[in-house]
């Protein structure tokens, strides 16, 4: 009977501190990769910034928790958030089926299209056919990378993954790459609006990509309806609008 006692109060007591540490959220780690601005990036004195860190920091502050940021290879997120490394992915995540088998989502941050750079006066095109024979830069574990791996490697494209985004662009800008493939915003605002993008284009239209939102563990729903209430707060008072001001002169939020 003690023994009986004994092993139901221990489960009890595991419960219990289950509970009580899904419920305490006063502090908030948030995964980012830092290497895609406008969204997240480092500045000359090693801080944090971007739209995406803005975002986070202002949800943060409607919940009353501390934000943790914890840089990590963006195709390693997953795994990472899984490990419990950090309770959230803030950083440019689109939302797929395929992600959504592994992890939750909260609701959209933005939605922006996808698009492919190359030099000026390329006449090269998002198709496989027109970059048949060709080497294209992606980021590891991106959505890019598999649109290019499904849509374009099996018809003769060389697909190239890189760690991060500026390894991307360095390898364009060294010659290595005839294009890239990434998301537009980044590409417009983090590359060819910059002096070492000057040389460089968007090539054809833009590939449709889908909401970007912050990547959840699934068993953490309280989690993920107070980000929720965050989000749908500071879309509300006009937070959002005021960040989204900072870094761009459309709507990145999208319909």
């Amino acid at each position: 009977m003690k023994k009986l006692l004994a092993t139901l109060s221990i489960a009890l007591l595991a419960v219990s501190a289950g509970t009580a540490h899904a419920k305490d959220w006063t502090t908030i780690r948030f995964g980012v990769d830092a290497s895609y601005p406008p969204f997240e990036s480092k500045a000359p004195d090693g801080k944090l910034v971007g739209f995406d860190i803005d975002l986070g920091n202002a949800i943060c502050a409607r919940l009353k928790a501390k934000c943790v940021w914890v840089e990590n290879d963006f195709d390693g997120m997953i795994p990472a958030l899984k490990a419990r490394k950090f309770d959230g992915v803030l950083s440019s995540m689109t939302i797929t089926p395929q992600r959504e088998e592994q992890i939750a989502f909260s609701s959209k941050l933005f939605d922006t299209p996808t698009r492919l750079v190359t030099k000026k006066g390329s006449p090269l095109q998002p198709t496989a056919d027109s970059l048949k024979g060709k080497s294209v830069g992606v980021e590891q574990g991106t959505i890019q990378e598999t649109y290019a791996k499904a849509n374009w490697a099996p018809k003769g494209v060389n697909v190239v993954s890189y760690q991060n985004q500026d390894q991307v662009y360095a390898d364009l800008l060294s010659g290595r790459l005839d294009a890239t493939l990434q998301d537009e915003v980044q590409a417009s605002i983090g590359f060819l609006k910059t002096p070492r993008g000057a040389g460089y284009q968007f090539a054809g239209a833009e590939i449709p990509s889908g909401a970007a939102a912050i990547g959840l563990r699934k068993e953490d729903t309280d989690l993920r309806t107070q980000i929720d209430q965050a989000i749908a707060g500071i879309i509300k008072d006009g937070t959002y609008k005021k960040l989204e001001a900072k870094y761009f002169d459309f709507d990145v939020y999208g319909s």
